[in-house]
């Protein structure tokens, strides 16, 4: 029989090579203790997350629109709820992070160009040229190729939160549960 249990990892359960990994990221969140049940995965996971969340050509607010639109796309409650609290962290208001879970023409512009790109990539599989266009002129290319980089990787995160039913850290939902999001304002 196999073990086909996949919660998130324990301190104590906790592989012994990634151990120089658990004090950092890997260790703060379920999703990454669910990715440490293949280390190897884990490990090499860590650059390109690295720059996917702190070194994109998107900028801090553009990414989080990016990642949040691709987490409501995948339907994944782990990733939307997570967002909301780095958004609000990057300076996004809670009206801001509600209209990214609706349509297009609700959303500021740059929100919406980001929007459109996200529902192509998730739709067609691609970027149409009118968003590979707008993306690298208000953004520049490096910005287009950021864009394709973090719907693959937050969709693959997105699988995995799914698929393993990932619950929500503890500290996002108290501090959702302290403060939900609200449409209207903030």
């Amino acid at each position: 029989m196999t073990d086909t249990d996949f919660s998130p990892i324990a301190d104590a359960a906790w592989p012994e090579s990634v151990a120089d990994m658990r004090a950092g990221f890997a260790g703060a969140l379920n999703v990454y203790r669910v990715m440490a049940h293949h280390p190897d995965l884990l490990r090499a996971w860590a650059p390109l997350r690295e720059h996917i969340v702190n070194q994109t050509a998107l900028g801090p607010e553009l990414s989080e629109v990016t990642i949040l639109r691709a987490g409501h796309r995948l339907g994944s409650s782990y990733e939307w709820d997570q967002h909301i609290d780095r958004a609000r962290k990057r300076g996004l208001t809670d009206a801001r992070i509600a209209s990214i879970a609706g349509p297009c023409q609700d959303m500021a512009p740059r929100d919406a160009m980001i929007a459109r790109a996200v529902d192509e990539l998730m739709d067609s599989h691609r970027l149409s040229d009118a968003s590979i266009a707008a993306i690298t002129r208000d953004l520049g290319k490096p910005a287009v190729l950021d864009l394709i980089a973090t719907v693959g990787f937050y969709s693959v995160l997105g699988y995995a939160l799914n698929s393993f039913e990932v619950p929500l850290d503890d500290d996002i939902a108290e501090a959702l549960r302290q403060t939900p999001l609200n449409p209207g304002g903030r």
